[in-house]
């Protein structure tokens, strides 16, 4: 039987999620390039949608405003890129199972693997109790980005979509012009551009993210 590192099990409880079945949170912390028959992929894609509920949820509660604004608020909230934070913030990198050479890559650091353990763990929590405990937990983890500015101003898309069409222009067009690094840290590189006006690039760990990161940067520029 599979037993947790007492220390990640106490760090864990101490965060507030409830730790009895070790090999279910052991899975939750593991990452594919360590070859072990289970990693966290399962209970990511639960942990994904609790946290999305949770979220939309709290923003159905407490914030006012018309669908698309709770939409952007909650794409914002339950991002890749915010699930990182909260990971970082929690000290989850000491804690992921990581293959050698994936380690040795800087994976740890990784706002995709970041991401998505987060979202692991709290699959895991799901099933050891429930949604209700889960859904509190993420609100206290989430607090400070629900209470601040996540999502409320326009997103950089959005907002060079709106500025192509307010000036007659045609709408941005973005290409995937280079990936790199292997599958577990990948570097995405978008190029956006609007015909007669410019274009920018940008790279991130992710293509939304760079195609987000072009967009500011276009708006920067030519905006």
């Amino acid at each position: 039987m599979i037993m947790l590192d007492p220390a990640t099990k106490d760090w864990l409880t101490e965060h507030g999620f409830v730790v009895e079945d070790e090999e279910l949170w052991q899975e939750a912390l593991t990452h594919g390039s360590t070859g072990a028959l289970r990693d966290y992929q399962r209970l990511e894609f639960l942990g994904d949608r609790v946290l999305g509920l949770a979220i939309a949820a709290s923003l159905y509660r407490n914030v006012g405003g018309a669908e698309g604004a709770l939409a952007q608020r909650l794409n914002a909230l339950v991002s890749k890129g915010a699930c990182a934070k909260i990971a970082r913030t929690m000290g989850v990198p000491e804690h992921i199972v990581l293959g050698k050479q994936a380690r040795e890559d800087g994976a740890a650091g990784s706002q995709n693997i970041l991401g998505d353990v987060m979202e692991s763990l709290l699959g895991a929590n799901y099933i050891e109790a429930g949604y209700g405990a889960t859904a509190e937990l993420v609100h206290r983890l989430w607090a400070k980005e629900l209470n601040g500015h996540a999502g409320r101003a326009k997103h950089p898309k959005s907002a060079l979509q709106e500025w192509a069409a307010g000036n007659q222009r045609k709408p941005p067009e973005y290409k995937l012009v280079d990936r790199s690094g292997p599958d577990h840290a990948a570097r995405f590189t978008v190029q956006v551009s609007v015909k007669n006006v410019g274009q920018t690039e940008a790279t991130a760990n992710s293509k939304q993210e760079a195609e987000t990161e072009a967009a500011r940067l276009f708006m920067e520029q030519y905006g």
